[in-house]
């Protein structure tokens, strides 16, 4: 284990940065299995701390460089239910940072089992006006390091 929270070391580049995430009920549907909107949750909070753990603090972004990030696209594929009171490890690795978009590898894994993998492409946006614009050299900069190859 490596010294920033969430950063992992595996031989699985997807595993790079993991969040874990415990399944309340709040998680599921009638039938105790987590419904499968929440699995987008699961992966967005593992997104905003993998941004904060490299850094990147979303609200001073916003503030400072007038810049957000929104989801363009995902492509999901459900494998195997996640179940009440399960723990899970929600893992983020950048496949693709281009001009004004990055691409990312999500994994929700149960002890090692895939439950959900995902593709998701994120524009960068002007915050006050919702258009697109280039990611500043910053970020780039910080970014491309991190790049992995699937």
């Amino acid at each position: 284990m490596t010294g920033i929270p969430g950063r992992e070391t595996h031989s699985d580049p997807l595993s790079l940065f993991a969040w874990p995430v415990r399944v309340y009920w709040e998680d599921t549907d009638a039938g105790g299995v987590v419904y499968h909107a929440q699995y987008l949750a699961f992966m967005e909070r593992a997104r905003s701390e993998w941004m904060r753990a490299i850094g990147l603090h979303q609200d001073a972004l916003r503030r400072e460089q007038d810049l957000v990030f929104v989801v363009r696209a995902m492509e999901v594929d459900f494998r195997a239910p996640a179940r009440l009171d399960d723990q899970l490890s929600v893992s983020v690795a950048l496949l693709e940072c281009r001009g004004a978009s990055l691409v990312l590898a999500q994994r929700i894994e149960r002890d090692g089992a895939l439950l959900v993998a995902a593709t998701t492409r994120i524009a960068a946006l002007r915050a006050s006006s919702f258009r697109p614009c280039p990611l500043p050299e910053f970020l780039s900069s910080t970014l491309k390091p991190l790049l992995e190859t699937p």
